[in-house]
């Protein structure tokens, strides 16, 4: 393979996030087929032994020992609210490096992604994509970069800035607390 397309070649969206061209790991969840960005993407896993974390919202379904390192795992179908997602032969984790804090760009986070099944790498061009619709898709508009056009249908390419911001996954934590986000001293 080639190497990593990265382009300048980008779409402002209505959430105001770009969708770029480039390559993508395309994989399906609830019977739509998604994409993120490859350069987000660390591994692809089997799906295996999770250790459930009590009192988290209902989106994370636990934490992974990945080479030492505890890695928490979301249900992308929760965290769409479109249920949970059923564990199958093909289900997976995708290991996604997301950045902690919209003002921390020195620091990482590793989060697992339950997802139905993973597809395959492809190469999406400028040409291929559309801006996201404002309504429609049945999840939050800002989750969403763009939308690409690939064998006759549509792929929706997310925002991993937004799916999995650790800093609105913590607020949601904190709710399940019954703490405010704010004045927590942290």
């Amino acid at each position: 393979m080639g190497a990593i397309a990265t382009t300048s070649n980008q779409l402002p969206t209505a959430a105001g996030s770009l969708a770029a061209a480039g390559q993508y790991l395309t994989f399906v969840l609830g019977g739509e087929v998604y994409a993120l960005g490859i350069l987000n993407i660390k591994e692809i896993i089997d799906y295996g032994q999770l250790t459930e974390v009590p009192m988290m919202p209902s989106f994370v379904r636990g934490v992974i020992n990945l080479r030492g390192s505890v890695v928490p795992v979301i249900d992308l179908m929760a965290r769409f609210g479109k249920g949970v997602t059923q564990i199958a032969k093909r289900t997976g984790i995708v290991i996604v490096e997301t950045a902690v804090g919209e003002h921390d760009e020195g620091h990482n986070q590793d989060i697992g992604i339950i997802v139905d099944a993973v597809n395959e790498v492809v190469d999406i061009g400028p040409q291929d994509i559309e801006p996201p619709p404002s309504f429609g898709t049945g999840i939050r508009p800002d989750f969403i970069s763009g939308m690409a056009k690939r064998d006759n249908r549509f792929v929706i390419l997310l925002n991993v800035g937004k799916v999995l911001s650790v800093d609105e996954m913590a607020d949601l934590g904190q709710t399940v607390f019954g703490l405010a986000p704010e004045g927590t001293g942290e």
